[in-house]
């Protein structure tokens, strides 16, 4: 079980005009603290946040004006055609990471699964990662064929990933990274984000009410202020910036429509569990009045553990 391993990314350069991308950039300034669902419930007040900011471009009926730069990317879509072997891409959500002064890497991780009938709207962020790694649902999981571009070179800042599976050491792309994109299956490959500078100094933290922006001063500086106090001034070429881009993929438009046509349901996921829990003799449930309670996440995990790659960085 588990889920399937990913060949290597294709990379791609001179991607695209950078004078669109700057101009998408700082109109959707300011950029606020990655949050998630990792971190449910957490204290505004509290400054334990790395120098990670993120934001959407295009989510749902959200579309910012200009996003169409990355959003129908010819490119995009014809390299996910050809590294799927697959006839239908239909684009969906493009959004951007700025990172600065972070010691640490960033998770190693996998990109979060959907399937037909769930998504995080409807199903929790754990249930659905345990979906993936239990590998009980692959016929109902929705293909996202994944391009992460960056603007600029920085310090640090490579992209680390596993191509060769969780158990191998990963590649890395660092160093000649301005305006290249790496095109492939970020939820069915490990990556993660190096240490990005500048380093030297203390770790720098922040509240999730952290914003950073253009400074709108004349100047070409960005800053980071939290709670009214800037916090940190510097120029953008100092600061990682990644722009995702992520589409459905269907081997053909008649795979799209039979799946589409049979959405999973709760119930079923739960019976899909316990079926296979009872097969392996575990006396552990999946509780359907439970399904909000992380004390049954952890249970499922002793069964359907998340692997842990081989080199991989430790956690800012």
């Amino acid at each position: 079980m588990g889920i399937r391993c990913s060949k290597p990314p294709v990379l791609m350069r001179h991607v695209v005009d950078l004078d669109a991308a700057l101009r998408l950039l700082e109109s959707q300034a300011p950029y606020t603290p990655l949050g998630g669902w990792f971190s449910p419930g957490a204290d505004p007040n509290v400054a334990n946040r790395s120098l990670w900011f993120q934001n959407d471009f295009v989510h749902g009926a959200f579309h910012a004006p200009g996003s169409e730069v990355f959003l129908q990317h010819e490119g995009y879509i014809e390299a996910a055609k050809q590294f799927y072997q697959a006839q239908v891409v239909e684009p969906q959500s493009v959004y951007v990471n700025l990172m600065v002064a972070i010691d640490g890497g960033g998770p190693a991780h996998t990109d979060n699964p959907k399937f037909h009938g769930r998504d995080r709207s409807n199903t929790p962020m754990w249930l659905l990662r345990a979906m993936l790694w239990s590998g009980l649902f692959h016929d109902y999981e929705i293909q996202q064929a994944t391009a992460i571009w960056w603007l600029n070179d920085v310090e640090g800042g490579g992209l680390y990933y596993w191509c060769d599976g969780p158990d191998n050491p990963p590649s890395v792309h660092i160093g000649d990274m301005a305006n290249t994109a790496l095109v492939g299956d970020n939820h069915g490959m490990f990556h993660q984000v190096g240490p990005v500078g500048p380093f030297g100094g203390a770790p720098l933290k922040v509240t999730p009410l952290a914003e950073l922006a253009p400074a709108g001063d004349g100047t070409a500086d960005w800053v980071v202020t939290d709670r009214g106090a800037e916090v940190l001034r510097c120029g953008l070429d100092m600061i990682r910036v990644s722009v995702l881009w992520k589409a459905d993929v269907y081997r053909t438009a008649t795979e799209r429509d039979e799946r589409k046509a049979r959405p999973l349901s709760l119930e079923a996921v739960a019976a899909t569990f316990n079926d296979d829990l009872v097969r392996r003799g575990s006396s552990i449930r999946f509780d359907l009045d439970r399904v909000d309670d992380l004390a049954m996440k952890s249970e499922l995990a002793t069964v359907y553990p998340e692997a842990v790659p081989v080199g991989a960085l430790a956690y800012a």
